[in-house]
């Protein structure tokens, strides 16, 4: 199935910068391009800002044919509203999609953001000594644990992506039946609708980056008074930025609640790190996401996420939902609409052979092949460390001479042995020797 990155060949080079980004070595270099193992690529997007050469992107749809449809209704990632200063509420970008004849659907997101915050509530409270539990919102920091620390699965929140739970909630109560197209930040959440992670299918269809439709609204210079359209709450929006999450969740704590919230990918590894080593006595819940700063450090965002930062910094939400609010929130958590459909696992990385006695000779061949590299992990022969090629010569990807230290030894080799063979040559073929 599709994933999250694209690749345009027409555009690379085959430097292999991007192969070294990759926290789950699932890029190579092959006949001169880069290919991607789907089975590891997270989506995380480091490979995008690795590449110089734009050859990498976000794997989205086409956003000048979705929007010729009639009714188009977009389900917005928070981040969306924050991008620009014009527009910087959700209502007033309700106001300029309006203009476009597009509809979003943050009131519905807005419920069930509080929604998944409320759930992730109780569920930390009635979790006794199984803490700390992990967020499930960044797709990528998943996919992170599913192949890099398989031990941390049982840790996940059981909690559905509130974009999810939106669609879900709006189809139920009002009975709709149209095509939904996420407004992503990133490539991790293309593959929210492309290959979802605790649910066979998502319950929406379309995905396009938040860069593609800013820009149609900024071409249209829209002019809007927010008084066309209901306020709606902004707690939501913090979740765009690192944090956000975990202040939404404790707000449903009276006390007693302790978190930690990292960003970006190597914050990220070094925290599931310490958590593996039992070193985060004390914690309820960990919040991790894989872009710096949070959301708005995604590949398919439009602004800096500094600016974005500075305008989630100034933001005023109201942080304990209304009664009526409240009375929706428990009613949707009774009926369990919140709650993944199925629990995360750990994913096996590329096995060697399904048999488990090849696979042990295989990996026995592999530490012999890796012995004898030279461990310096330069990328030259097209991958992300010398491991990454004994496996991929045991899997018949590929040789050691890949290896361009290991072709430097060989050509020197046999440069020797062609010496060595010419000065055997026989007495009548031996040359300088004159004939009489």
């Amino acid at each position: 199935m599709s994933g999250g990155i694209k690749i345009r060949e027409s555009r690379c080079r085959g430097c292999a910068n991007c192969i070294k980004s990759c926290p789950t070595e699932a890029l190579r270099v092959i006949d001169g391009l880069v290919r991607i193992l789907p089975d590891l690529c997270i989506d995380c997007g480091e490979c995008i800002r690795s590449c110089k050469d734009k050859a990498i992107t976000v794997n989205d749809d086409e956003w000048d044919l979705i929007k010729s449809r009639e009714g188009l209704i977009l389900m917005a990632d928070p981040t969306f509203y924050v991008q620009v200063g014009a527009y910087s509420r959700p209502r007033l970008m309700k106001e300029a999609l309006e203009h476009h004849g597009l509809r979003d659907l943050s009131e519905w997101a807005s419920l069930a953001f509080d929604l998944a915050a409320f759930a992730s509530a109780r569920l930390i409270r009635d979790a006794g000594d199984n803490l700390p539990y992990i967020s499930t919102y960044c797709p990528a920091v998943l996919r992170l644990i599913q192949i890099n620390f398989p031990e941390l699965v049982g840790r996940i929140l059981p909690v559905e992506s509130p974009l999810e739970t939106a669609v879900s909630i709006w189809r139920e109560e009002t009975g709709a039946e149209e095509s939904v197209t996420l407004v992503s930040p990133c490539p991790a959440k293309a593959t929210l609708v492309r290959n979802p992670v605790g649910r066979e299918q998502s319950s929406l269809e379309y995905v396009v980056s938040v860069r593609k439709v800013i820009r149609d609204l900024l071409a249209c210079n829209v002019k809007v008074t927010g008084t066309k359209t209901k306020a709606i709450s902004r707690r939501w929006l913090l979740w765009s930025i690192s944090g956000g999450e975990s202040r939404h969740i404790s707000s449903f704590f009276d006390k007693g609640f302790t978190s930690v919230s990292v960003s970006g990918l190597r914050n990220t590894q070094d925290l599931l790190n310490e958590l593996e080593l039992g070193r985060l006595a004390g914690v309820d819940f960990i919040e991790c996401r894989a872009c710096d700063l949070g959301c708005i450090g995604g590949t398919g965002t439009y602004e800096s996420r500094f600016l974005s930062q500075l305008r989630l910094d100034n933001i005023e939400a109201e942080w304990m939902p209304s009664g009526e609010e409240m009375e929706q929130i428990r009613s949707w958590y009774d009926k369990g609409i919140w709650r993944l459909a199925a629990p995360v696992t750990a994913k096996e990385r590329l096995p060697l052979s399904k048999d488990i006695k090849e696979a042990m000779a295989k990996l026995r061949e592999m530490d012999v092949i890796y012995a004898e590299l030279p461990h310096i992990d330069c990328g030259a022969c097209g991958r992300p460390s010398c491991r990454a090629l004994a496996e991929d010569i045991v899997r018949g990807q590929g040789e050691v001479t890949d290896c361009v230290f290991k072709l430097r030894e060989r050509i020197t080799n046999l440069s020797g042995e062609i010496k060595n063979l010419s000065s055997k040559l026989p007495h009548t073929l031996h040359p300088g020797r004159k004939r009489r």
